[in-house]
């Protein structure tokens, strides 16, 4: 029972709290609370629930927690929003200590310490947004956050879809499939938490940028307000944080829109790690901005202390001879640096690297990448276009370059891509196979033509990302919760392909598309390959269905149906009144379609937007069988 019905089932034993048509005499019990009232007190502690919660143990003495009973009362004002008046002082405090008695520096705004409710559609991106805050609201934000039942199991490899038998696991009961769930991401992290906290090695995520509609090339919802957005983030990595093993690895691509702000967010709430950032060169000629042409964005590595991710190993920073690292266009971390290019100096007959070339007259500019002088052959860092890059790496890695170059001769071409696997940890990487042929959305497309993805992620940087951090671990597990098109796994599946690795990716994606792109990306990955799988299984939605129902509505008409359905079947707001919203049909259709969908859409119960697996049993919920079975499976239920 919510603590709130607690609280007034108890009041009622009182006749004086209540008026004659059974509505709460708020102020009466404000009244006696703020006075100490013996009679409230005394029913305050005759309820264990209401005991635990307003009262606190002073050496055997129980003390009445006035403010918090008042809070709390304040705000559930027969509405399920626990923020109302509320809103404007959440965030004074942290850790339970006002900002003042801190020395840190802290990131603060309205609703940090809340939940936020609902999903991330487009459809949503203008309604105002409901918190649920983690002292006033623990009712809400149990049932919300609660693991939920799975349905519509399906196991796919290159072969097609199958029926789900059961899940594999290794010798310590852990899933080892490939998973792709289709549901809101915060619940979906919720869910897998039983069964892989402390098991995933790498968190990838790309999530929306709250770009505020500028350059949105985003499906879903991307125009929060800065506070909304920053609790979204909040809630979601906090809740992946728990699936991280100790040594596990985080890493968010972000734009310079909040990159600022998630920069002090990471390190503020993940106090263990290092967050390093670095700029990721995308597009060398750039993307013209109002003022400015970007050409980056970027990325932060989340990393247990300790450890200094570098390339593909997590190395000790003495193991590094920073007096032979160089960058592009002859500039040295050396203090002896001239105007120098440094290319590679391969022997044309055997491909063998002969040495780190110097070159540093003032008027030589390379404009290819490969120049024959004296019957060698200089490879400048050039690209296609004729850029001028950098090489990713230092001199003590020629024996693995040379190999790398032995693989990659291509008709007396020399690969000026060498290396990627290679490069040492920088502040700048360059996308190392940025073509103009090859960027995200030609790959998605070749894969799946009904695409419709303006700029998913670079493959080959995503896949750089990940090797960074999994390279040597061939049985690692990579999450992505941002899945999208479905980058991450892609990147997984290739990494598994050149080595042989076993590496699993488990996907979240809230939207329709993970049905249509995602997953369809990701199977004909697996057929191109041969081989690999993976288990597509959605949360089992509820309200869910409705709100997506009434997003699709294309008129009144439709609406009212859905109404009808809703007033069937869905589980309603407990505030709302079925008869003074039938009194008012009129008006609700003199609403425009925007509004009458934002109202229904209100009338829900967010808590039930899937089905919880406490209510697998609950005929309410008309659980089948398989959805039973695979429930039962995935959290290891015995019957």
């Amino acid at each position: 029972m919510k603590l709130y019905e607690t609280l007034e089932k108890q009041l009622k034993k009182e006749t004086n709290y209540f008026t004659d048509n059974g509505e709460l005499k708020k102020w009466v019990v404000l009244n006696k609370a703020q006075n100490f009232d013996e009679e409230l007190i005394g029913l305050l502690l005759d309820n264990a629930d209401l005991k635990d919660k307003f009262f606190v143990n002073v050496k055997g003495t129980l003390v009445f927690n006035q403010n918090l009973f008042v809070q709390f009362l304040e705000q559930k004002n027969y509405l399920n929003d626990s923020y109302t008046q509320y809103k404007n002082k959440v965030g004074l405090t942290i850790d339970g200590k006002y900002l003042k008695q801190r020395n840190e520096v802290a990131l603060v705004w309205p609703f940090r310490d809340c939940i936020l409710e609902g999903g991330q559609s487009r459809e949503e991106d203008k309604r105002e947004e409901i918190f649920f805050n983690e002292i006033l609201a623990q009712d809400e934000i149990t049932q919300l956050l609660e693991p939920k039942v799975l349905t519509n199991a399906k196991r796919i490899d290159k072969d097609g879809e199958k029926p789900l038998d059961k899940f594999n696991r290794d010798d310590e009961g852990v899933i080892t499939d490939n998973l792709i769930i289709k549901g809101n991401n915060l619940l979906a992290l919720h869910t897998l938490k039983n069964e892989f906290a402390g098991k995933v090695k790498l968190i990838y995520i790309d999530p929306p940028y709250n770009t505020g509609g500028l350059g949105d090339t985003f499906t879903y919802n991307n125009n929060f307000k800065r506070s909304t957005w920053l609790t979204f983030m909040y809630n979601r990595l906090i809740a992946a944080k728990e699936l991280l093993r100790k040594d596990g690895i985080l890493i968010v691509a972000i734009d310079e829109n909040e990159q600022p702000h998630l920069g002090v967010m990471l390190k503020e709430f993940f106090k263990d790690y290092e967050v390093h950032c670095i700029t990721i060169v995308h597009n060398p000629r750039g993307v013209q901005g109002t003022n400015f042409s970007y050409t980056h964005e970027y990325a932060f590595f989340v990393v247990p202390k300790g450890k200094k991710l570098i390339g593909n190993r997590i190395i000790d920073e003495r193991e590094i001879d920073f007096s032979n690292l160089r960058n592009w266009g002859g500039e040295s971390l050396r203090s002896d640096a001239k105007n120098c290019f440094y290319p590679i100096v391969v022997d044309p007959k055997t491909s063998e690297i002969i040495e780190f070339g110097e070159v540093c007259e003032d008027d030589f500019h390379p404009s290819k990448r490969e120049i024959i002088k004296d019957g060698k052959v200089y490879i400048y860092p050039i690209d296609n276009d004729n850029i001028e890059r950098k090489w990713r790496y230092a001199r003590q890695s020629v024996e693995e370059i040379r190999d790398l170059l032995r693989a990659r001769k291509k008709s007396g071409q020399w690969d000026v891509e060498i290396g990627k696997n290679f490069g040492q940890y920088k502040t700048v990487w360059i996308d190392p196979k940025y073509d103009a042929n090859e960027y995200g959305t030609k790959i998605v497309s070749r894969l799946v033509p009904e695409n419709k993805f303006s700029f998913p992620k670079s493959l080959y940087n995503v896949k750089d990302c990940v090797y960074a951090v999994v390279g040597n671990d061939k049985d690692a597990i990579v999450l992505d919760y941002h899945a999208g098109s479905g980058t991450t796994a892609h990147a997984v599946l290739e990494l598994n392909k050149e080595d042989g690795g076993n590496r699993k990716f488990i996907l979240c994606e809230q939207m329709d598309y993970v049905e249509t792109v995602t997953s369809k990306r990701v199977q004909r990955v697996i057929e191109q390959n041969g081989s690999d799988e993976f288990i597509y299984l959605e949360l089992k939605k509820y309200n869910q269905t409705f709100i997506e129902q009434i997003e699709s509505a294309k008129d009144t008409k439709a609406l009212l149906k859905i109404w009808e359905q809703m007033k069937e079947k869905s589980f309603l707001n407990y505030n709302v009144d079925l008869q003074k919203q039938e009194q008012h049909i009129d008006e609700f259709k003199a609403l425009t379609l925007a509004e009458q969908k934002q109202h229904l859409v209100e009338l829900l119960d967010k808590n039930q937007l899937y089905v919880n697996l406490s209510s697998l049993n609950d005929a309410d919920f008309a659980c089948t069988e398989d959805e039973k079975k695979v429930t039962q499976d995935f959290y290891q239920i015995k019957k």
